[in-house]
């Protein structure tokens, strides 16, 4: 971390958010503003972002969550998700600044009952604790079917960095592999406009709804403080 910075960062330690018995420690610190050479500073050194506090996990003894990005140049889709961008190609994508609307609140939240049934997390608790934000240019990437609104990708991005925030869709487009999609449109609209790298936040292998990010190969995960290209 760079030493300028280091003063504002300060530990709160937590249940962990992705369901390993051990307690977490966030290393965090709130902003109110952050210019984008130094937002995509932490984001290119392994930092996430939720709400308008910028945070990486220092837990003693466990290293499970490693940040993963794809270099929009070299990644290459498999067969399987090749077939996912096919089967794709009849949603409408909008990019829009971030916006709260009855629709999205909806589906968010029947999203969050549906993966996280019973922990009482709601659509208006995620966009106005986690996805809004002072920090920097935030968007959603919206996924429409015939006038539907099935699925929104929430990013934040910068000359040379799309950062993956939050992805929720509606639970009946499931066939659609919508997650996968996402990040294959990310990864398609980062090589167009000369965008170098997609960030897709942790890589947790032991859990199943964070370990299909390995999927997308070639990628890179941040270890001991170096991106290292993994290809197989």
């Amino acid at each position: 971390m760079s030493g300028q910075f280091e003063k504002y960062f300060y530990d709160v330690i937590t249940e962990c958010p992705y369901g390993v018995s051990k307690k977490a420690i966030y290393r965090q610190a709130q902003f109110t503003f952050l210019p984008d050479q130094v937002m995509q500073f932490f984001i290119e050194n392994g930092f996430r972002r939720n709400g308008s506090y910028i945070y990486t996990m220092a837990c003693p003894g466990c290293s499970a969550c490693i940040p993963i990005r794809l270099d929009a140049d070299t990644f290459i889709p498999n067969r399987n998700q090749k077939r996912v961008w096919r089967r794709n190609q009849d949603l409408e994508v909008k990019i829009a600044p971030l916006q709260i609307t009855n629709e999205k609140l909806a589906i968010c939240d029947k999203f969050l009952q549906d993966r996280f049934p019973g922990k009482g997390s709601s659509a208006l608790d995620y966009y106005a604790g986690f996805f809004v934000t002072t920090l920097d240019n935030t968007y959603e990437v919206e996924f429409w079917h015939n006038g539907h609104l099935i699925g929104v990708s929430i990013i934040d991005m910068f000359e040379d960095a799309i950062n993956c925030v939050y992805f929720y869709f509606d639970p009946e487009a499931y066939r659609r592999s919508p997650g996968t999609f996402n990040i294959l449109y990310l990864v398609d609209f980062a090589g167009k406009n000369d965008i170098p790298h997609v960030y897709l936040g942790y890589l947790i292998r032991e859990i199943s709804s964070m370990n299909y990010k390995a999927n997308f190969k070639p990628h890179s995960l941040f270890l001991d403080g170096v991106w290292r290209e993994i290809k197989e």
